[in-house]
């Protein structure tokens, strides 16, 4: 590898200029072909062998097409739903909706006990995330158009909800980023380096790559989010490392030249090999066999490769223009943070120092602290919010908080049971099943079933009583399926299925839960071995891995605290108990291990280099740390950030996923890396380097800590 990165940063710095018009031109080029090729973003949140997807499949077959799913339609008019105003409104909106592409006949109207609100669904042909975005945002013209005089029509489920506007995090994220690296640098120009990667990257993945990858897997629509701020905020991190390694060697007195090749050969390996761990991290999203997880895992990487290789060949260019001119523009009172790397006199280094004196003591109150904060975990319950939680002024929630009023909250997610029947004769058995429904607890109102033309398929919307994220709608899903169902249609010889959005949602959350200890295994076993490989220390790599788990455990504690509610879920805007998204552990597991690996890359490649020097483990844990604790700390304030500008998103999941993320990168850079792998470090002594033999033959060789200096100038 160092050769590799000698002959790039030397093709970085002979060849500027080209280097710099190739990003250019690869901006100006995928940015253009992906807006004319432009996929369409699409996720199938079905989950594969599920019983909700059986049920779907036999609705599909044998009833014209009918997915299962539905937009509801809700109304209120105060002079009552059933007034000659209302129900021309009313009319006139369905006629318009019933234009719409896969939108099916209504189903019959349901009235409130007091008049003043109605219902009704409009089936839809195909899933409703499959429902072009265009579509959602003409019913929500069409709703609009025929409300007024005091009467409302309120529209929810999936097409309304990607058709609401959305604002989008990135924005928020870069602009907190960019006040931090000038606190930090007290340099425009050398904040804006970090910040111009980002861009760039950003540009090249959510403008090109992932549009373009839209027309190959399926990409949700949130993709963008998410592979938006994780590439701002590890692209302004690897870019920092390499920057601040380029300015050291400035202030040592290389000239340009030497001054790139060893910001390349050091910070751009550790940049190297922390990017492939991420990229690997991500990439065991592919484990969980969800079709829509391949998309995010694919875009989130390719967010992550692209700002790596920008910071190992962009910025060297850049800075080989610069070179002293890096610190112009300077502001008054900022800067001091990474103004040059400590030495053993710095408070990073007397930290140090301190730990080691103490370790046992140190590691013992660290891992305390994280595991009294990954506690509430034990508590988390998977499940998905419902429209409920979306914010007030949505119409989504309008809707939710009209059905709830009149006729319930189980509205909101009714279930749908569909049966295969052996012939018309089996009608009986249907209305006795139907009968035994509407005496089940939890259940508060059973739809006449529908028998398709054939007479060998049945139908059935059953409303719960509780919201569709309610632990009760939860244990009716469960009781239905394993009790009743089996004891009245099962015994007359008839297959069932419980499907609709609520029950699909359950199935992944018990899909995703089976499927974990295979993904984190595959996640931590992989990173074990990029590590081992990279530091050629069979108990580094067992350390960074025990230590990555407790921080991702302690972000799973405090996301969970904050989902219940209470005074501190209410600090970012969730005032009652929501379930986390399971999907939602498994990508803040993946980020996060990926990430945490970051710093701990950083940090062992430069202790690393230090112990090279004198053989010295206390005093190199001690070098090292002082020499790298400033560049961290900025690095991870600028995560943290990032991180939290998912707060400003409206959906909860994203706020929950916000709070894990920077939760766990706060942490890893205070607890982990000043107190935890000083402590223990300390503790392993030369067993740090410790590598038995037929090991250390069989592993392919990756220096990752010679500096090396490019023969010849130009």
């Amino acid at each position: 590898m160092t050769r590799f990165l000698v002959r790039l940063a030397d093709v970085a710095y002979r060849r500027r200029g080209r280097m710099v018009l190739a990003w250019i031109a690869a901006l100006v080029v995928l940015i253009g072909v992906g807006s004319s090729l432009a996929g369409e973003y699409d996720a199938d949140y079905n989950t594969p062998g599920s019983e909700s997807k059986a049920a779907s499949e036999l609705t599909e077959k044998r009833f014209d097409g009918y997915s299962g799913q539905e937009i509801y339609v809700v109304w209120k008019d105060e002079a009552g739903a059933r007034s000659p105003a209302a129900r021309e409104g009313v009319n006139a909106f369905l006629a318009e909706a019933k234009k719409v592409d896969h939108v099916a006949e209504e189903t019959p109207i349901r009235i409130s006990r007091d008049g003043t609100i109605g219902s009704t669904t409009l089936p839809l042909t195909v899933p409703g995330w499959d429902v072009p975005k265009e579509d959602g945002e003409k019913l929500i013209a069409a709703a609009e158009e025929h409300s007024g005089d005091g009467l409302q029509i309120k529209l929810g489920g999936d097409p309304i909800y990607q058709a609401q506007s959305q604002s989008t995090p990135e924005g928020i994220g870069f602009l907190a980023a960019a006040v931090v690296l000038l606190i930090a640098f007290g340099s425009i120009v050398a904040a804006g380096l970090p910040l111009a990667i980002a861009l760039v990257g950003l540009g090249i993945s959510s403008g090109g790559l992932i549009l373009l990858l839209a027309n190959v897997v399926d990409v949700p629509d949130w993709t963008t989010a998410v592979s938006g701020l994780i590439g701002i905020g590890v692209g302004i991190d690897y870019a920092l490392l390499v920057l601040t390694r380029f300015r050291t060697a400035m202030k040592q007195g290389k000239d340009r030249h030497d001054a790139v090749v060893e910001a390349v050969t050091t910070a751009g390996r550790s940049v190297v090999i922390a990017g492939g761990t991420v990229v690997i991290a991500v990439l065991g999203l592919l484990l969980t066999g969800l079709p829509y997880m391949y998309g995010v895992a694919i875009a989130a990487s390719l967010a992550v490769l692209v700002v790596m290789l920008a910071a190992i060949s962009l910025l060297p260019a850049l800075l080989s223009y610069l070179g002293p001119r890096v610190d112009r523009l300077r502001l008054p009172f900022l800067g001091r943070t990474l103004k040059a790397e400590g030495d053993g006199e710095s408070p990073a280094a007397r930290w140090s120092h301190a730990v080691q004196r103490r370790p046992w003591a140190a590691a013992i109150v660290a891992t305390a602290v994280l595991l009294a904060l990954a506690a509430p975990a034990l508590g988390m319950r998977l499940g998905f919010p419902d429209a409920g939680n979306d914010p007030p002024d949505t119409m989504t929630r309008q809707a939710y908080d009209l059905n709830a009023e009149g006729f319930g909250p189980g509205t909101n997610g009714p279930l749908v049971i569909a049966a295969e029947l052996p012939g018309r004769g089996a009608k009986a058995e249907v209305d006795s099943f139907v009968k035994r429904l509407r005496s089940e607890p939890g259940v508060a109102f059973v739809a006449q079933p529908r028998i398709n033309a054939e007479g060998d398929a049945a139908l059935l919307t059953v409303i719960p009583s509780g919201s569709p994220q309610d632990q009760e709608t939860e244990e009716l899903v469960g009781r239905l399926r394993e009790d009743v169902v089996p004891e009245t249609l099962g015994a007359a010889g008839i297959t069932a299925h419980i499907g609709g959005v609520t029950a699909a949602l359950e199935d992944q959350s018990e899909y995703i839960t089976d499927r974990m200890p295979v993904f984190i295994a595959g996640v931590v076993g992989l990173s074990f071995v990029l590590l081992l490989v990279a530091f050629r220390s069979p108990l580094i790599s067992l350390k960074a891995a025990v230590m990555n788990l407790l921080s991702v455990g302690a972000a799973y504690g405090v996301m969970t605290l904050v989902a219940k509610g209470g005074a501190v879920g209410k600090l970012i805007g969730i005032d009652h108990e929501v379930p986390v998204a399971p999907f939602m552990p498994v990508m803040m597991f993946a980020i996060l291990f990926g990430l945490s690996m970051d710093y701990e890359v950083f940090l062992v490649s430069r202790i690393r280099e230090e112990y090279l020097k004198h053989g010295d483990t206390r005093r190199a844990v001690a070098d090292g740390l002082a020499k790298t604790a400033r560049v961290i700390t900025a690095a991870a304030a600028i995560m943290v950030v990032v991180f939290l500008a998912f707060l400003a998103a409206p959906d909860v999941f994203l706020k929950l996923f916000g709070i894990g993320l920077a939760t766990a990168i706060f942490l890893d850079a205070t607890l982990v890396r000043m107190v935890l792998v000083p402590a223990v470090m300390q503790l392993l002594g030369n067993r740090n380097w410790w590598i038995p033999d037929w090991l250390e033959r069989l592993l392919p060789r990756i220096d990752v800590e010679r500096v090396a200096t490019a023969e010849g100038r130009p």
